[in-house]
This record gives structure tokens, sequence and C-alpha cells, in this order.
């Protein structure tokens, strides 16, 4: 449990962590909170010779408004998210997910760019993001861009995220009065983490659904948009057998994970239960 070797670096200005990965290359890793890449540098299944923490860039931390839009600096921990009083007042959805992440240690030191830029299969962030639609900032040697955080996520660990950038800030739309947003999970009792992971962001008129985002977590190899649950419920009315009928669709078209945790008919089943679950909360 002791990892290998390696040289050290911790800028303290975005554009010198930048110009640190482009001298080093392949041999570098970033770290941020550090409870993704440290577990697997000591088990050894991951060696970088060279490590650049950002922890010390304060330009990546803290959390804003700005045109209709929260502001989340990549370096803003769990805890930060979880208790800000501007997160709960305009996206608490932010913030219930956040509540949810592993536990008080974890939640204080990790922080939310490394938890996507890590991309995690099981991790809670990603289905929140992706339910609210959210842009991702990054910045590399050729400047900023932005990806919409259903481009973000590739695959197993795999991101839109260059090895030469860095995930820089989120940004998220701040919903109206009529839409209302919930993560719902079942962890795995020893990790924390999301056996399925849950979140909708539901606008209603009256009794009817006017639109809906689903994003779950922890049932394939990647997060994923249930686009099925989305075209179903959309334009019907909130209805205990509408509802059940969209959540029904939750695993469309996905090949669910299987191991020592749950099966992939089980995983399925959950994603179906919470689905149904999550959208009955945000109707309410």
């Amino acid at each position: 449990m002791i990892p290998g070797s390696f040289e050290y670096f911790a800028p303290t200005a975005l554009d010198e962590a930048l110009s640190l990965l482009q001298e080093h290359g392949d041999d570098a890793k970033v770290l941020a909170g550090g409870h993704s890449l440290i577990p697997t540098m000591k088990l050894r299944l991951a060696e970088p010779a060279v490590i650049i923490d950002i922890g010390r860039i304060g330009s990546l931390k803290g959390i804003s408004e700005s045109g209709g839009k929260l502001v989340i600096g990549a370096l803003t921990t769990h805890h930060e998210l979880e208790s800000s009083d501007l997160v709960q007042q305009r996206v608490p959805v932010l913030a219930q997910t956040a509540s949810e992440i592993g536990d008080v240690q974890v939640r204080n030191k990790g922080t939310i760019g490394g938890s996507l830029a890590h991309a995690d299969p099981a991790a809670d962030w990603p289905a929140t993001i992706l339910a609210l639609d959210a842009d991702l900032q990054i910045t590399g040697p050729n400047g900023e861009r932005t990806v919409k955080a259903t481009d973000f996520f590739q695959g197993l660990y795999e991101t839109d995220l260059g090895d030469d950038e860095i995930l820089t800030a989120i940004h998220v739309s701040i919903p109206d009065a009529n839409t209302k947003g919930t993560y719902l999970k079942l962890h795995q009792v020893a990790s924390g983490f999301a056996l399925t992971g849950v979140a909708v962001v539901l606008t209603k008129s009256g009794d009817t659904c006017q639109s809906v985002s689903v994003g779950i977590t922890g049932v394939s190899d990647a997060p994923y948009r249930a686009s099925g649950v989305e075209s179903a419920l959309t334009g019907a009315a909130l209805t205990a057998d509408n509802i059940a009928a969209a959540a029904a669709r939750a695993a469309d078209g996905i090949t669910a994970l299987e191991d020592i945790h749950a099966s992939q008919a089980y995983r399925q089943n959950l994603a179906q239960v919470y689905t149904r679950r999550a959208i009955e909360s945000a109707a309410s």
C-alpha cells in the first residue's frame, strides 16, 4: 500500500500547471482532492513519474452566480457545495448530491472537478451534472473550451479531457420556479459508491411533465442520460402509471455492469426502481 516514487510539483497558477503538463506529458498526473488518484497509486494501479498538485490554485475554487448560471470552480469540495447557501437556494439538487457522497472526510477533501475528471462509473456527480445539462469548462495549451456534460463522459474512466488539459469550472443553469431536481441512490455499504444513482430534473406545467432530464450512474461503464425515460414522460400527465411506464425504460439500450456487488439484472431493476422514485420525488 505504498506508492512508487514520483516527482512532485505544487503550482499556484493555472498557467504554471499547464506548462508542467506539457513538459512532462504522459508521465504526469494531476492531483486535485486525491481521493481517486492516491488509492490507485497505493495499489500500484497507477505509477505516474510526476504529480502536479493543483490544490493551491485559488482561481479554481469557489461558487458564484453569473448570467443566470452557477459557476463552480473545479477545486470546490463536496462539503462546500453541500453547505453553500447559494447552491441550496439556486440549485438545491447539487447540495443534495454532495451530501450523498462518501463520508465526512471524503466530502471535506474531495472535489467536484476531480470526481468528474476521474469518471468513476459509480461516482455520484456525473448523474446530476448530466441531468442539469451542465457545461464543463476546460483549459489547455490552446486556451479554453466548453463541453456539454453529455459529450464529456465517453466510457469507463474515459472523458473528453485531453492529457494536456485541466477541467477548471462547471457551469449550471439556474432552473425556474416550476423546476425541481432530486438525486437518489443505493450505495455500496463499504465504499459509499452508487450501485445505482439517479438524478432527475423535472419541469411541471400543472400536473403535466413539461420537460424532464434523467442522469444515471452506477449501472453502466459510463454515466448516461436515460433518453427513453425522458421521451416517454415529456408531455405526459404525471400519473403513477405514466411515471412507472417511463421509468421502465431506464436501462434501455444499456449494457449493465456485473460484479461481486450486483448482477446485470439487479442493476437494471435498480435503475428502474430508483428512476421511478426520483421522478415521483421531483414531481411532488
